[in-house]
Formats: structure tokens, sequence, C-alpha cells
């Protein structure tokens, strides 16, 4: 990289005070003036570059020359950045309860089943109604049983 100096009395400002002795590839380019890189702002913007990042990320990754594969990666951060801050996924934590049917239904396991894992059919119908909670020692097997830490169900 070659630093210029600044412009002297008289000479143009609108110069640039460095230039890169690396050579821009071509594709990057094409892409560039195609789509320009600039910091997604709208919907329509952030509509536009997941078509052209659909585009370019569907391809075999061998078959994108350098150009290609960082103007990529440039336009992956622009849409990365505006996901974080416009789509940000804020899911609040299930209850014990919840939790509890999500694991059962996931595993297509019914009230009788979870009262065969606890040793007591008619608890885990009131647990299922949401009339009991589930006891440490419950937990405990319902954890084992599934396979998970007890503290999803706490």
């Amino acid at each position: 990289m070659k630093i210029m100096h600044a412009p002297a009395a008289g000479r143009s400002a609108n110069r640039p005070i460095w230039r890169s002795t690396v050579r821009t590839p071509e594709s990057y380019l094409e892409l560039a003036r195609a789509f320009p890189l600039v910091p997604i702002c709208s919907e329509q913007q952030y509509d536009a570059s997941i078509a052209v990042l659909d585009s370019l990320a569907l391809r075999d990754e061998t078959s994108l020359d350098s150009g290609e594969a960082a103007y990529l990666a440039a336009l992956t951060q622009f849409v990365r950045d505006y996901e974080r801050d416009h789509h940000a996924i804020t899911a609040e934590p299930l209850s014990p309860l919840a939790m509890l049917q999500h694991v059962m239904k996931q595993s297509g396991l019914t009230a009788a089943d979870l009262g065969r894992i606890i040793g007591n059919r008619g608890l885990a119908s009131q647990i299922l109604l949401g009339k009991r909670t589930m006891s440490k020692s419950n937990i405990r097997k319902i954890a084992e049983y599934f396979k998970v830490e007890a503290g999803i169900f706490l």
C-alpha cells in the first residue's frame, strides 16, 4: 500500500491519500457495481441482500473465486448486523411445565407414560394439568429418562 501525500495548494482535494498496490478482483467489482456493499437500512435492502447472498452461498464453495468469496463474506456481515439489530429472536424461557410438555411431545409420550416414569399416574396427570408442581425426586426421574439436565425443569 502506498501512502500519497496530502494535496498541495491548488491541487484537487478529491484525490485519495492512499492507494493500494493490491489489485481488486474483477468479479468483486462486478458484484459491487451490481449490488453495492453498504450497511442495510431497510427491509427492502435486507430482502435484496438475502437474494444476492443466496445466489452466491448456494454455489459450490470451490467455484467461488477470491473476489466472489470476499464479496460474500462482506455481504454476510452486513446481513448479520441487520438481523442482529432488527430480527433478534427474544424467546421467553419456558416454565417447568411447558418444558416438560415440550420434551414429552417431542418424544411422543402420554400422561400415562409420564406416570410410569415417576411411578404415579394420578400425580402425572395433576402435574400436566398444572395442579401440582414436580418434586425434586420427580424432576430427577424425568431428567434421567430424557437424558437432560434436571435444571430445565426448575
